[in-house]
């Protein structure tokens, strides 16, 4: 998914994101062009998956 795809439609992904895992926060979430990778780390680190499964539960939502 590239950026663009990303932040098009990534209120509706926060949401079920949050809803799936209840201790991403709003901090955790926050989409700010250019530090996409940083966000991704921090989810990425808070539950506990690969590079590779986070992007698959992003793209499965």
């Amino acid at each position: 998914m590239n950026t663009t795809e990303m932040a098009g439609n990534w209120n509706e992904q926060k949401g079920k994101l949050k809803q799936k895992f209840a201790q991403l926060t709003d901090n955790d979430l926050m989409f700010v062009e250019g530090k996409k990778d940083e966000m991704l780390g921090r989810i990425q680190v808070k539950l506990g998956k690969t590079k590779e499964e986070l992007h698959k539960i992003i793209e499965a939502l």
